[in-house]
């Protein structure tokens, strides 16, 4: 297995980022211009694929309002990595976070978009390990 850094990793997720992993609720906000918006959720799967650890889920509120949820993770070290908080551009806020233990096997949502994210990364990283 070869050995990754972060900023590889970083990397290979803003060069895999599109329109077609995007999720579908995010797809009229995606652009170039702020790629990990709608990513959070594939993008923390392949993240646990590589680094083990929890998932981290929070509400998102614009203007007081739930608009969604956002992920990211917590390796264990305790640390918590979130590669795309960068996407809240529009005064969005997180409430409420809670810790979740990743599901085994295929998820019932996003499956596709998780797998293609992962071959493109695969693609820039070199072989990844196996597929929860």
């Amino acid at each position: 297995m070869p050995a990754w850094s972060l900023l590889d990793l970083d990397r290979a997720l803003r060069a895999s980022w599109s329109v077609d992993t995007a999720s579908p609720d995010d797809v009229d906000g995606w652009s170039p211009d702020n790629p990990a918006f709608g990513h959070c959720d594939v993008t923390a799967l392949v993240v646990n694929d590589l680094f083990g650890g929890d998932l981290v889920m929070a509400e998102v509120y614009v203007d007081g309002a739930q608009r969604g949820y956002h992920w990211w993770n917590k390796l264990a070290s305790g640390v918590e990595l979130d590669l795309t908080l960068e996407q809240f551009r529009r005064g969005e806020t997180l409430r409420d976070s809670r810790v979740r233990q990743r599901p085994p096997g295929p998820l019932p949502r996003r499956w596709d978009a998780y797998l293609l994210l992962r071959e493109r990364v695969g693609a820039h990283l070199g072989p990844l390990p196996p597929a929860y």
